[in-house]
């Protein structure tokens, strides 16, 4: 029996433009996905004022230290495959590849959630800005078809052309960030800064693992540098700093501003501040201590703040998708890029109109943008991605284990064994505390509902990828294997060990 080859696609239709991104740009587009400004403005005072935790400073450097443990390994791994798929090529190189396509399941889910989740909120967003300004407040799918057009022409473009917008998007908004901070800084409520948020014994205490768990979504998107590894002018340089930095910076800018909010407020009031002022809290104390003007500007940042993770949620998953169709999981169509740009077409095309899906489902029925589109799309999104943090740091151990890579024992077991307690206690804290995170009762069918929807999903990925193994066994070999899956030949039947990558019994698992 003759050996099947695989078809060989055009290396011109299945590559990512290579070389385009160095270490700068790669941190726009992590630090865009994060939103820092929305973090801060919406996440910080929610956790404020529904949770009632005063160390919340302290909940964002603890998670930094955790999300730091955990890359030691990510990155370790990312110095030796450069993949857009990222999470779903870890577990599938790690865990094999019907794991892989069950994380690859889920990554689409939740990066697809947090996207069009966004599109929900960016009417509130532009709702001051425009009637400070223009005197008008048109309705919010309005502005979210606006956005949503945008996203789509952006994602079809040279990828570098995306980070240039995100790069002017994002220094906007890191400096007003810090101009809001030193304004409350320099007001102190009772004439005297407190740093009572930094205390320990006010992060352990009843409902610390709901301030975890929200710290943790803030981070969202610092782990997207490995999906532009493809991409980066150096992908280990590239990958390894722009991670780190990134959470960094990241952890920098929430501890500052979420501890400089308790001083200009006052840790005994901050919590009914918040729970009452809500997201208007920061603009508000922005306008007492630096006039108008600055509020505008930081509102109309913070619309941007919105646009800027749209495009970078909308260029991590039209990637995933990208992964999945190059290696014929999806289907093949999926896997070619424009010819012109280098960017992934087909699949950016295909989050787009689940974009425009999602905004007229929501205008049609009259359902609330902000509460069950951004808040509970966007929180069901972000607990996808806790979950494939966790198991990828699972993923990097077995990785090192299966391959025998000549590493250090701290980086390819101690640190992401570490990681991995951490992160399971924090996916048991958010299922526990889902219906708080949701903001429902708790006997409502959303609070398992939607934590549901993920083992359901890597169940239906796991089986869709033995399904791939006894009907396409060329398109079983190429999981995980990112570019390379152009040149790969298929394992040979059953009964023969030789094979792919690197042999048959790798191949089958």
């Amino acid at each position: 029996m003759s050996t099947p080859t695989l078809d060989r696609p055009s290396n011109v239709s299945e590559a990512l433009a290579r070389g385009r991104l160095g270490v700068p740009s790669v941190i726009f587009f992590v630090l865009s996905a994060a939103a820092p400004l929305t973090v801060v403005a919406g996440v910080v005072t929610t956790g404020y004022g529904v949770v009632g935790v005063l160390g919340i400073p302290l909940a964002f450097l603890t998670v930094a230290a955790v999300l730091a443990l955990f890359s030691i390994g990510y990155v370790a791994m990312a110095r030796r495959m450069a993949n857009a798929g990222a999470f779903y090529a870890y577990v599938a190189r790690g865990l094999g590849r019907p794991a892989g396509v069950g994380a690859a399941w889920v990554a689409l889910i939740a990066y697809n959630a947090l996207q069009v989740g966004l599109y929900g909120t960016i009417g509130a967003a532009a709702e001051p800005v425009l009637g400070r300004l223009f005197g008008v407040a048109p309705a919010w799918w309005v502005v979210a078809l606006v956005a949503w057009a945008t996203v789509g022409v952006l994602g079809l473009l040279r990828i570098d052309l995306n980070g240039l917008v995100l790069a002017a998007l994002l220094v906007a908004e890191m400096v007003v960030i810090v101009v809001f901070d030193l304004g409350q800084l320099t007001h102190p409520a009772g004439g005297d800064v407190s740093f009572a948020a930094l205390s320990p014994e006010n992060l352990v205490v009843p409902g610390a693992g709901a301030v975890l768990v929200l710290a943790i979504l803030g981070f969202v998107g610092f782990e997207s540098a490995v999906v532009f590894s493809e991409e980066s002018k150096d992908p280990r340089r590239t990958v390894r700093l722009a991670t780190y930095l990134s959470i960094a910076i990241i952890a920098g800018i929430y501890a500052l501003s979420s501890w400089s909010m308790t001083v200009a407020v006052g840790p005994d009031r901050i919590a009914a501040e918040a729970g009452e002022q809500s997201i208007g809290l920061i603009f508000n104390l922005a306008e007492a201590h630096l006039g108008g003007t600055a509020v505008t500007i930081g509102q109309a940042l913070f619309l941007t703040s919105v646009l800027a993770a749209m495009i970078s949620f909308h260029n991590t998953t039209a990637r995933y998708t990208f992964a999945l169709g190059r290696e014929r999981v999806l289907p093949a169509v999926f896997g070619q890029t424009s010819p012109r740009t280098g960017s992934p077409r087909a699949a950016s095309l295909a989050q787009s109109a689940l974009g425009l899906v999602v905004i007229l489902l929501y205008a049609l029925n009259g359902w609330d943008p902000v509460v069950q589109l951004f808040y509970w799309v966007g929180t069901a999104g972000g607990f996808g991605v806790l979950l494939l943090i966790a198991t990828t740091s699972v993923a990097v151990i077995a990785f090192f284990a299966r391959n025998g890579v000549n590493e250090t024992l701290w980086r390819r077991a101690v640190a992401p064994g570490l990681a991995a307690v951490a992160l399971a206690v924090i996916v048991l804290l958010a299922v526990v505390n889902f219906a708080d995170l949701l903001g429902v009762a708790p006997d409502s069918p959303l609070r398992w509902a939607v934590p549901a929807v993920y083992p359901v999903a890597a169940l239906l990925g796991l089986l869709w990828a033995l399904v791939l193994r006894g009907s396409r066994p060329d398109t079983y070999a190429r999981i995980g294997l990112g570019a390379e899956s152009v040149a790969v030949t298929a394992p040979p039947p059953a009964g023969h060990l030789g094979g792919p990558v690197p042999s048959g019994t790798a191949a089958r698992r």
